[in-house]
C-alpha cells in the first residue's frame, strides 16, 4: 500500500500500472502473438483467407446463426447491420436514449443512412419499456407524414446503465413484438459473452430472437482489434459490400482473426473472475468515506462509483492524483467514475487500486480541510 507522503506527491516515479479505464487496453497474449506470426492468410477481399474463414464460420457456429463477418470496429458493426435492415432513406430504429449506438458512434447511422432514431428512455437495466417500444412503432397509415419503423436495437451488456444484462425473458419479448409487426431486431452484444456468462445462458440462447448481433472481439474477449457482425446470409452478403463501401476491407486479415480465435477460446472462461473481481471492487469502494456504489449493479465487469455531495472530492482532482501513481480511470459524469474489469486485472491490482484509491480520497479531502 503506497504512503501518505507517497500519495501526496513526494514519489511520482509509478511502479505498477493497473489500467481500469476499459477492457479495451488490454495487451495480446504470448499466444495471440504466436497465432498472428503464423496464421495462414490470404486476402479476404477476395474471399480467400483461410483463417478469417474459419473463425467468421466459428462465430456463426457460436452464436447460432447462419454467418457472419469480421469488420474492423464494433462502431462499424453496428452501422452496417442497422443500414442493411434499414435499406430505404428515412427508415426510423426504436433504441435506448442512452445506447451506445445513439451516443457514441457519432451519429452515423443518420450522417451515413439516413435514418431516424426514435429514442425511448433506457431504465436503470438498461431496457426499454415493452410497452413504450410498441406505443413508438410509427402506423403504416402515417407515412405520407412519419419515418417507416423498421429495426429496435437492444444492447447486452448495457455499458452506460454500468454493464447491466438484458435477461433471456426479455429479449425473447422484444422479439416477439418485432415480429408482431414486421420489424427486425438488432442487438449491439459489444460484451454479450459476459451477459451470457452473468446469466448463465448460452449465448446462442440469448440472441436467438435477434436477426444480427455485432459482437466486440476486443472487450471483454481481449483480442487486440475488431468485432464481428452474425446473422443470415442473405444479411451478411449484403452486410459484405456495406463493408467494402465503408473501408473496412481488409486483405489478410486473417492475421487478426488469429488473435481473436486465441480470446474466444482462452478468455470466455475467464469473464466469471472478472465479475468476481468487479464485485470485490464494488464492495471495497463502498468502505471508502466519501464514495458509494449500487453493488447490486455490479452484474458483470463493470463498476460506476459516485462521490457523495458534500465529500469535498472532485472527479478530475481524484483522477489526477490516481494517475499519478498509475491507477488509471474513466470520468463518468462530473460526480462519477467508471471502472472496467479484464483478464489482465489481478485480485492483487484490485486490492493495490483501493488502497491507492483510500489515500487519494483522504489526501484530497485533508487538503481541502487545510484551506
Amino acid at each position: 500500500m503506497p504512503s501518505q507522503n507517497q500519495m501526496s506527491g513526494t514519489a511520482k516515479m509509478v511502479t505498477r500500472r493497473v489500467d481500469l479505464r476499459s477492457d479495451t487496453v488490454t495487451k495480446p497474449t504470448e499466444t495471440m502473438r504466436a497465432a498472428m506470426a503464423n496464421a495462414d492468410v490470404d486476402d479476404d477481399v477476395l474471399g480467400s483467407d483461410p483463417t478469417a474463414f474459419r473463425f467468421e464460420a466459428e462465430m456463426a457456429r457460436i452464436m447460432g446463426k447462419e454467418a457472419a463477418l469480421f469488420v474492423p470496429s464494433g462502431t462499424m458493426g453496428n452501422l452496417i447491420s442497422v443500414l442493411v435492415h434499414c435499406e430505404v432513406r428515412g427508415s426510423e430504429v426504436i433504441l435506448g436514449d442512452n445506447s451506445h449506438i445513439h451516443v457514441y458512434e457519432n451519429g452515423g447511422i443518420s450522417t451515413l443512412g439516413g435514418v431516424h432514431a426514435k429514442t425511448l428512455k433506457n431504465n436503470a437495466d438498461g431496457t426499454m419499456d415493452i410497452a413504450l417500444i410498441e406505443a413508438a412503432i410509427r402506423d403504416p397509415r402515417g407515412e405520407l407524414y412519419y419515418p417507416t419503423t423498421r429495426l429496435i436495437c437492444l444492447e447486452n451488456t448495457h455499458a452506460n446503465c454500468g454493464g447491466r444484462c438484458i435477461s433471456l425473458e426479455y429479449t425473447d419479448r422484444v422479439g416477439e413484438v418485432a415480429k408482431k409487426h414486421g420489424l427486425k431486431l438488432h442487438i449491439d452484444g459489444a460484451r454479450i459473452f459476459n451477459a451470457s456468462v452473468a446469466l448463465g445462458v448460452p449465448v446462442h440462447r440469448l440472441v436467438q430472437a435477434a436477426d444480427s448481433v455485432s459482437v466486440c472481439l476486443s472487450k471483454g474477449l481481449g483480442a487486440p482489434v475488431g468485432s464481428v457482425i452474425v446473422g443470415s446470409e442473405i444479411f451478411i452478403n449484403k452486410a459484405k459490400r456495406l463493408r467494402k463501401t465503408l473501408g473496412g476491407g481488409m486483405r489478410q486479415v486473417g492475421v487478426l482473426c488469429a488473435a481473436a480465435y486465441v480470446a474466444l477460446q482462452e478468455n470466455v472462461g475467464r469473464l466469471e473472475d472478472d465479475h468476481r473481481k468487479a464485485k470485490i471492487f464494488a464492495d471495497g469502494l463502498n468502505q471508502i468515506k466519501g464514495l458509494k456504489v449500487d453493488t447490486a449493479s455490479v452484474e458483470t465487469n463493470m463498476i460506476f462509483f459516485n462521490i457523495m455531495e458534500g465529500s469535498m472530492i472532485m472527479v478530475g482532482e481524484l483522477c489526477n492524483i490516481l494517475e499519478e501513481h498509475g491507477i488509471l480511470m474513466m470520468p463518468a459524469s462530473s460526480s462519477s467514475i467508471r471502472i472496467v474489469l479484464h483478464h489482465q486485472i489481478s485480485e492483487s491490482d484490485v486490492h493495490y487500486a483501493l488502497s491507492c484509491i483510500q489515500q487519494a480520497v483522504l489526501q484530497l479531502q485533508t487538503e481541502t480541510i487545510g484551506k
